[in-house]
Order: C-alpha cells, then sequence, then structure tokens
C-alpha cells in the first residue's frame, strides 16, 4: 500500500547511542514498511516508532540516497506486524485498485462483441 504520514522513529546505533528522526512512511504492508529520512539509518539497527494504538518494531535492511533523502526499508518483527486495525495511515492508496480489470467474458462470447 502506498501512503503518506509522518512518524517519529527512534533506534540506536553501533555504539548504543540514542537517535531520532522524523520520518514519512512511504509505504505499507504486515511485513514491512518503507520510510523516507533525512538522516541515514544504519543497515541492521533495530528502530520502532509508535502510533495511537500500536508500537511498531523492526531492523533496518536497506538505506538508500535517493535525490529527496534516505528511503530507510524496515521488516517489521512479527509481534509487530501491519494491518488496517493496528494503524491507518493519515492518506493511503491501495494500488491493486487502480490496475485495470480484465473483462470478463462469459458463454464464450467475444469481447469485441459487445461494443455496438
Amino acid at each position: 500500500m502506498l501512503c503518506a504520514d509522518l512518524v517519529r522513529v527512534c533506534w540506536k546505533d553501533q555504539h548504543g547511542k540514542h537517535h531520532r528522526a522524523s520520518a514519512l512512511l512511504e509505504d505499507i504492508a504486515s511485513s514491512g514498511v518503507c520510510l523516507q529520512t533525512e538522516t541515514p539509518v544504519p543497515v541492521g539497527a533495530q528502530v520502532h516508532w509508535r502510533s495511537a494504538k500500536h508500537e511498531f518494531k523492526g531492523q533496518v535492511r536497506y538505506c538508500e540516497y535517493r535525490e529527496i533523502g534516505y528511503f530507510v526499508g524496515v521488516e517489521l518483527d512479527a509481534d509487530s506486524r501491519w494491518s488496517r486495525k493496528t494503524f491507518q495511515p493519515q492518506h493511503l492508496l491501495d494500488v491493486k485498485r487502480l490496475a485495470p480489470r480484465k473483462p470478463r467474458v462469459t458463454s464464450g462470447r467475444d469481447p469485441q462483441s459487445w461494443v455496438s
């Protein structure tokens, strides 16, 4: 799901120092998210953030700089999976709903014959 919402993400670096950053939630799935930040987050770092109903925790799998910031992929922990019940981002778009649908063919009729 594509989405947009601001979250405050926290993590520790390899020296145990705590870090916090604002992040834009770019996309979300049950097992992971993509965050856009202004600062890099180390691959392998454990990150967490809270919504009103749920705390999300996971491990950074990638962090890449792309023109406008760092894109951080987070694999969510098993006990921290996302669903619409746990968190509803401010803006949420299901890209499956945008995909063109195949015309339904009934009784073996050619779809071209439907056009009058």
